[in-house]
C-alpha cells in the first residue's frame, strides 16, 4: 500500500491552479501490525543510539535481525514466490525466522557483526548523500546510486574492522537515530520521507520535501551527534568489547595450564613410586666384612697346610672380601672350607 494519500478536496474557483502537496491534508490510516512494529523499532532505536556499544552482543544480534528481516520481508512481500503473492503476515513470519538466524551469526562471530555494522553505516551515509545532492544533481541512471551505496558500504565495513570501537559507536548512533526518524515519520506523515528516500535510490522524480518533512529529516543528524557524544562520554567510557574476549581466552588458558600441571604432578608421583619399588634392599655390612690381604693369605696357607685350626671356621661361609685394601675394590668370597675328619 502506498501511504502517500492526500485529501484533494478543494473549492472550484474556475481557474486552473497548481496544487501544492504541502497544503494538502494527509489521510492517516494506521494498521495494527505496522504500528506495533514501529513502536518496537522506536524502542530499539533508543537503545541503539545511547547504549549501542555498551550492549555490544545485543546490538550485534539486533543488527543481523533487523537487516535480515528487512531484506527478506521486502523480497517476500513485493515479489511473487512460486507464483503466489504472500500476505503481509506470512512474509513477516518468514522474515522473522531468517532474521533470527542472521542475528545469531552476527552475535556469535564478532567479525561478521562488526562488518555488518560498518555496512549499515556506509549505506546510511550513501543514502544521506543522495538526499542532499538531489536539489543540485539528479542522476540519469540507476547505477550511480547503486555504485555509491555499494562503495561506501564496503569501505566503511572494512574501516570498522580496523577501528572497531570508534566506528561501532558512530554506526550504532547513526542507525538508531535513523530508526527513530522512520518511526516518527510513520506516525506523523505515513512514511512520506521514506518514500522520498526510496525514489532517490531508484532514480525517480518526486515532489519537493515539505517543511515538516525537512524538520523530521533534520532530527536524524541531531540525534546521531547526540548519541555519539552520550556513548563516548558516558555509556561506552572505560568499556571495550575486546576485553570480554581476552578475559574469556585467559580463563580458558588458565584452566588448561592447571590441568597440565595436575597431569605432570600425577606423572611425577607415578614415576617416583616405580623407581622406589625397583630399588633393592641395601646390603648391610658389619665389622669384619673387610678382611686384610695378610689375613686372607694366612687363611689360604692354613687351608693348604696341616689344617689344625680349620675347625674354628664354619662350613659354607660366604663373605665379601676386599682383595685390594688400598684400592678399595671388593669381590665376593665364595670359597668353602672342606670338612676335616680326625
Amino acid at each position: 500500500m502506498d501511504p502517500r494519500h492526500f485529501n484533494h478536496q478543494s473549492v472550484d474557483t474556475g481557474q486552473d491552479e497548481v496544487l501544492n502537496p504541502c497544503s494538502l491534508e494527509i489521510v492517516r490510516s494506521y494498521e495494527v501490525v505496522p504500528s506495533v512494529v514501529c513502536a518496537l523499532c522506536c524502542f530499539f532505536g533508543i537503545i541503539y543510539s545511547f547504549f549501542g556499544y555498551r550492549c555490544f552482543k545485543a546490538i550485534m544480534f539486533l543488527s543481523g535481525l533487523l537487516f535480515g528481516s528487512t531484506v527478506i520481508f521486502l523480497l517476500c512481500y513485493k515479489e511473487r514466490i512460486l507464483d503466489t503473492q504472500l500476505s503481509m503476515e506470512v512474509s513477516a513470519g518468514i522474515a522473522l525466522g531468517i532474521g533470527l538466524l542472521c542475528g545469531l551469526v552476527t552475535m556469535l562471530v564478532h567479525s561478521v557483526g562488526l562488518f555488518m555494522s560498518g555496512l549499515l553505516l556506509g549505506l546510511l551515509l550513501a543514502t544521506a548523500t543522495l538526499v542532499v545532492l538531489e536539489p543540485f544533481y539528479h542522476p540519469h541512471t540507476v547505477w550511480i546510486p547503486v555504485g555509491l551505496l555499494m562503495g561506501l558500504a564496503v569501505l566503511f565495513a572494512v574501516l570498522t574492522l580496523q577501528w572497531q570501537k570508534l566506528l561501532t559507536i558512530v554506526s550504532t548512533a547513526t542507525f538508531g537515530a535513523a530508526v527513530i526518524v522512520v518511526c516518527v515519520d510513520y506516525f506523523i506523515e505515513m512514511l512520506l520521507l521514506v518514500y522520498y528516500v526510496y525514489d532517490r535510490v531508484r532514480v525517480a522524480h518526486s515532489s519537493p520535501l515539505c517543511w515538516y518533512t525537512c524538520v523530521i529529516l533534520g532530527v536524524w543528524p541531531a540525534l546521531s551527534i547526540l548519541g555519539i557524544v552520550v556513548q563516548w562520554k558516558l555509556t561506552a567510557e572505560g568499556f571495550s568489547h575486546t576485553d570480554v574476549i581476552i578475559s574469556r581466552r585467559q580463563q580458558r588458558l588458565q584452566l588448561l595450564r592447571i590441568r597440565q600441571k595436575e597431569a605432570k604432578k600425577r606423572q611425577s608421583i607415578a614415576s617416583q613410586d616405580g623407581t622406589y619399588r625397583r630399588k633393592g634392599n641395601p646390603m648391610k655390612r658389619y665389622t669384619g666384612d673387610i678382611l686384610a690381604p695378610s689375613y686372607l693369605q694366612s687363611l689360604r696357607d692354613r687351608q693348604t697346610g696341616t689344617g689344625t685350626s680349620l675347625s674354628s671356621l664354619s662350613t659354607h661361609m660366604q663373605t665379601l672380601v676386599d682383595m685390594d685394601y688400598e684400592c678399595g675394590s671388593t669381590v665376593p668370597l665364595t670359597a668353602t672350607t672342606p670338612v676335616v675328619q680326625v
